[in-house]
């Protein structure tokens, strides 16, 4: 089930201003077209890509959490289940890419977090909808899987809203690989 939270567990807390262009640490942010930015805090990795103005926005985000991944040693997977784990974050990285796109005006930006127990990933985006698993799932149906599949892949997931600004953050919490 999905949750909603004012700040979820392992939330970098509020938001930096959508007018500084910085992101966690006073670092820049850059658009997709300047490979996003990168801030490391306390052994916390943390990635921020902008979507403004492009397109091919899903396989911009999985090609960005990709490259994430190979800088934080999940890729190249040692083990299967180091290979899956790798694999399960780019799958939720599609969905809530996907979900921006076919249910809001498309996504604005994606954070992603990495410690040494928890990746986080957080879209956001200015579609006023509330994501949820359609129900009761079809599995044998077309369309109507990306939020289970986000649920069913993920530790926690939810939704956070900030007062007076139009949109949401859709965040997913996976856990790292053993």
């Amino acid at each position: 089930m999905s949750t909603t939270r004012p700040y979820p567990p392992g939330d970098r807390g509020p938001e930096p201003s959508g007018a500084s262009g910085a992101s966690e640490g006073g670092v820049p942010a850059t658009g997709a077209s300047g490979g996003g930015a990168a801030v490391s805090s306390g052994g916390r990795q943390v990635r921020r890509l902008r979507f403004d103005g492009e397109s091919g926005v899903v396989p911009l985000a999985r090609d960005f959490t990709r490259q994430a991944l190979y800088a934080w040693g999940w890729l190249p997977a040692a083990t299967a289940d180091q290979r899956a784990a790798a694999e399960d974050v780019l799958l939720v990285v599609s969905e809530l890419v996907t979900n921006a796109c076919l249910h809001a005006e498309g996504p604005d930006e994606l954070w992603i977090t990495c410690d040494n127990k928890v990746i986080r990933l957080e879209v956001s985006d200015k579609g006023t909808g509330q994501p949820a698993p359609r129900t009761p799932h079809r599995a044998g149906r077309p369309g109507g899987h990306g939020m289970f599949i986000v649920q069913r892949l993920c530790l926690d997931w939810g939704v956070v809203r900030a007062p007076g600004v139009a949109g949401k953050t859709v965040w997913a919490e996976l856990g790292a690989p053993a």
